[in-house]
């Protein structure tokens, strides 16, 4: 269930304070605000690596831990855990030993991820479970306070991790060689992100859902890369990306009874194509200033028509809304 569809089933005392009367919607707005700063803050470095959809593989892994919390009747949040720390760890270790390429270890996490899941859920003697749906493409109603403290505490864990190792995984994640050659542990810092990763997932999913969780990784980091100069910068506007994307997306479907997942990443999209659009126009505005500086027209000079402005050691002259100064044969704009 989602927004709506659950109002009618809660009963509360006071006055209305919106979304914030309910229970649920606390839980899952403070979900959402550790999901929208973890998950940029460990795609940056998937993103470096060039393993964007390695999210996607790790989601399918930790949906065979979900599956063995169902049938087990155990927490499936800690069984998704553990299986997708394992597999993340193992594939790792795999691909730095055996030299198997990145895209084909993807492969096998996706397509045995999936496996093990539809395996264990068909061996669950009541079908398959009514609130699965909730693990793979998230529902705000779904987190309860037991799933927020091991949030929580995993969220904590990898901002923790990632802060105290950030430079180190920025060498390794850029240039493994020549973070090897430098000493640094190059095979332990790549497992070492593998789960963090796993562990974002789980955060995650509850809100975003184990099949879109990648998005909430790679979008606001991609947003990042478009807007700014720097990798400090990228990560702060990635992390702004997320923070607000997560928050305003789990409010909205709540207001407009849609999962939480699709509308957090949808938000997130329209965000990206709105900082491309903005990155292009900029990037044309400049063309044509630096063009225009360089092939300028008219002649500046005493009694050309345009203001004077006296400017150090040399004159401006004001054009089209810009100080124009003459510099050998062409003209800056300041």
């Amino acid at each position: 269930m989602t927004g709506h569809s659950v109002i009618s089933t809660v009963v509360a005392d006071g006055p209305d304070l919106g979304l914030l009367h309910y229970a649920f919607m606390r839980r899952a707005l403070l979900a959402s605000v550790l999901v929208g700063i973890t998950a940029p803050v460990v795609g940056i470095y998937l993103v470096q690596r060039r393993l964007a959809l390695i999210g996607d593989g790790l989601g399918h892994v930790a949906l065979t831990g979900v599956a063995l919390g169902l049938l087990t009747g155990s927490a499936p949040t800690l069984t998704a855990l553990v299986v997708a720390m394992v597999g993340a760890g193992a594939v790792e270790l795999v691909r730095a030993r055996a030299r198997a390429s990145a895209d084909v270890l993807m492969a096998v996490m996706f397509y045995g991820g999936i496996a093990g899941g539809v395996l264990l859920i068909g061996l669950s003697p009541g079908g398959t479970p009514a609130n699965l749906t909730s693990y793979l493409f998230g529902a705000i109603t779904t987190t309860t306070a037991s799933d927020l403290v091991v949030f929580g505490a995993l969220s904590a864990a990898v901002l923790l991790v990632v802060g105290t190792l950030a430079p180190r995984l920025f060498v390794a994640t850029n240039d493994e060689e020549y973070a090897r050659a430098s000493g640094l542990p190059v095979t332990a810092l790549n497992t070492l992100l593998a789960v963090l990763t796993a562990a974002t997932v789980v955060v995650s999913m509850r809100v975003v859902g184990l099949l879109l969780i990648s998005a909430l990784m790679i979008v606001p980091n991609a947003v990042g890369q478009v807007t700014a100069t720097s990798f400090r910068a990228s990560l702060v506007v990635a992390v702004a990306v997320g923070l607000v994307v997560s928050v305003s997306g789990t409010a909205a479907s709540f207001y407009v009874d849609t999962p939480s997942g699709a509308t957090i990443v949808l938000l997130a999209i329209a965000v990206f194509l709105a900082a491309v659009a903005f990155s292009a126009g900029r990037a044309a505005v400049h063309a044509r200033r630096r063009h225009h500086a360089s092939g300028h027209r008219h002649e500046h000079g005493p009694g050309c028509g345009h203001e004077a402005l006296v400017h150090g050691d040399h004159v401006d002259y004001v054009h089209d809304g810009h100080r124009h100064a003459a510099h050998g044969a062409q003209y800056d704009e300041h």
